[in-house]
């Protein structure tokens, strides 16, 4: 395949997190593929060359990496030259960041290790290379081991050849953007934002590098709205920013403030929504209002980058497809997204139900739970700032595992949700999605009956009686929590006419429908039983567009295109719900 050559993903990966002095790394790299894990004894670390080429951010199954090799490869090596002024860094810190590679990374320098190999194919990590560095030509060498069919978290990809079911296309390696930051030695490392409407106040918690003064000043539409300073600070320093004017952020409306954090030389620009959200009485609350989630299952695959988006506006406009058909928000399923879907969300005021790849664990084993829990816990440090952001759900759907069948441990699911409120008691969890609640701010269910009339039966009974008969009741008990079906639908309209009836991949749904009039139908009546639910405060439809074999879409994968006319399929989502005031 031919390998452009033009920088793929320019923007800067952080929205939230923007300094001046930063370099994009995306582009070609050498690249080569480990078949055999014996890149380190063949001395690939000091090695001048790769066989291969490849465009990073992309990984090596994707169209758009120049590689395009959907087998199982076990290790993959990336190699670049980097030059570097020595001169120019005197009295500060080079910091090299990937936003995700999949799944164990080791990184050199000039053939020395970087640092501890990062574990975790969804989140970010970073290493101050200052002391590798050397005056001109830099070699930065990469290894990914990724074993897609082992004990690990690994979202929705297939474990075998082809993609099944309701399994995709796999990504290994680097997949998100690699650049690299010149920060001064006194820096802020880190900063979490916390807002109170009813006060009209924002508290910062930063972790900081060094000693000097910390400053932020607030903007709100190029208006400076409030503004503190502490002195003389080091390791962790707090504030409270008063603010003179309250915009609140809100579903549709995305009222972002625009901050810039100032220590000693360091300067960072970033940006928060005032909002609050809560569950009570049943209900999900933003800003004190009753809300029903209307959301839809975004899985955040594409044709031709696979886990990356191919473009910038291809993450903003899945969230712009989203809303015209009238959903408020999405469950980001099995994946831990990229910040920039985050920050189109934030902008356009799109509710967001943060998950994570967390399928391929092994549940019923509690010394698997320091490799599910950490990547986790980061994935939440990273997004905590995001309004956007109003559910955690660290799990979902705990199938027995392993030949043995064995169920998870109740004390798996329950620490993961301890460990979340402990991380952020600010928002509702979700212990584990749609299978096994041991512990939850919301009893979700995942229910895929297609007879209509037994699904408002089921529904029926638990708005009547306060009771709840579920196929999976012999593992959980509803006990009057909020109650959300975050799960349901499946149609594969056309199924046998989008292109995969002489195709490689066995074309999978749930219902199959041949007209919009049939789509509608069965759509309409799963969400009038919702929506006129009052012990029900969400729904989130499967899914968003199609992917691979799997037709449940609203829209198609490759184009994006409704295969329906949106206008009544909006009309049905946006009528008033029972628990809205």
């Amino acid at each position: 395949m031919s390998v452009a050559m033009s920088l793929p993903r320019p923007e800067h990966p952080e929205p939230q997190w923007e300094r001046k002095t930063w370099c994009n790394l995306n582009g070609e790299w050498q690249f080569s593929i480990d078949h055999g894990m014996s890149g380190l004894e063949r001395g690939l670390p000091a090695a001048k060359e790769l066989d291969q080429k490849i465009i990073v951010p992309f990984c090596p199954e994707s169209d758009l990496s120049g590689i395009g090799n959907k087998d199982f490869m076990l290790q993959v090596w990336y190699k670049r030259k980097v030059n570097f002024d020595l001169s120019s860094l005197q009295g500060k810190r080079l910091i090299l960041h990937f936003g995700a590679a999949d799944y164990k990374t080791t990184v050199w320098i000039n053939a020395h290790q970087a640092g501890t190999p990062h574990i975790g194919g969804q989140t970010p990590f970073s290493y101050d290379i200052t002391g590798l560095i050397q005056d001109g030509e830099n070699d930065i060498t990469v290894c990914c081991f990724d074993d897609t069919r082992a004990v690990q978290p690994n979202g929705k990809q297939a474990q075998t050849y082809l993609s099944s079911v309701c399994r995709y296309t796999r990504t290994t390696g680097i997949w998100q953007t690699v650049w690299y930051e010149i920060v001064p030695e006194n820096h802020i490392k880190a900063v979490r934002m916390d807002t109170d409407i009813e006060n009209a106040t924002l508290s910062v918690s930063a972790t900081l590098s060094g000693r000097d003064d910390l400053s932020a000043e607030v903007y709100y539409e190029g208006k400076k709205v409030g503004e503190a300073l502490k002195k003389n600070q080091s390791i962790t320093a707090h504030m409270e920013i008063a603010l003179s004017e309250t915009h609140l952020w809100d579903v549709g409306q995305g009222k972002l403030y625009d901050i810039v954090f100032r220590f000693g030389q360091d300067e960072v620009k970033s940006y928060f929504g005032m909002r609050h959200v809560e569950m009570r009485d049943g209900k999900f609350y933003l800003n004190g209002k009753s809300v029903f989630q209307r959301l839809v299952l975004d899985q955040g695959f594409y044709h031709d980058g696979i886990w990356t988006a191919p473009k910038d506006q291809a993450l903003l406009n899945d969230i712009e497809i989203a809303m015209a058909a009238g959903f408020n928000g999405a469950r980001l399923h099995q994946k831990v997204f990229e910040p920039r879907f985050l920050y189109h969300a934030d902008k356009m005021g799109y509710l967001v139900w943060r998950e994570t790849a967390n399928s391929g664990m092994d549940y019923s084993d509690m010394a698997t739970f320091p490799e599910f829990i950490s990547p986790w816990l980061n994935s939440m440090e990273r997004d905590y700032n995001h309004p956007s952001v109003v559910i955690w759900c660290p799990i979902n759907e705990t199938w027995d595992f392993g030949p043995l069948k064995k169920r998870a441990d109740p004390l798996f699911v329950r620490k993961a949700y301890e460990e979340t409120k402990r991380l952020d008691p600010s928002r509702p969890c979700v212990d584990t999605s749609g299978l096994y609640h041991v512990i939850t701010d919301i009893f979700d269910v995942h229910d895929y009956e297609q007879d209509h009339e037994v699904f408002k039966a089921r529904y029926k009974e638990a708005a009547d009686q306060g009771t709840l008969r579920e196929k999976h009741s012999a593992r959980q008990t509803w006990k009057g929590e909020p109650l959300m079906v975050s799960e349901f639908g499946g149609i594969g309209y056309q199924l046998a006419h989008n292109g995969f009836a002489e195709g490689r991949l066995t074309p999978w749904c749930h219902r199959n429908v041949w007209t919009p009039e049939e789509f509608y139908e069965a759509y309409k009546n799963w969400v009038d039983v919702m929506l006129d639910n009052p012990r029900i405060c969400g729904f989130c439809y499967t899914q968003l567009t199609d992917i691979d074999q799997e037709q449940n879409g609203f829209f198609t994968y490759e184009t994006r295109k409704p295969k329906v006319p949106l206008g009544p399929l909006k009309e049905i989502n946006q009528r008033k719900a029972a628990v809205e005031e």
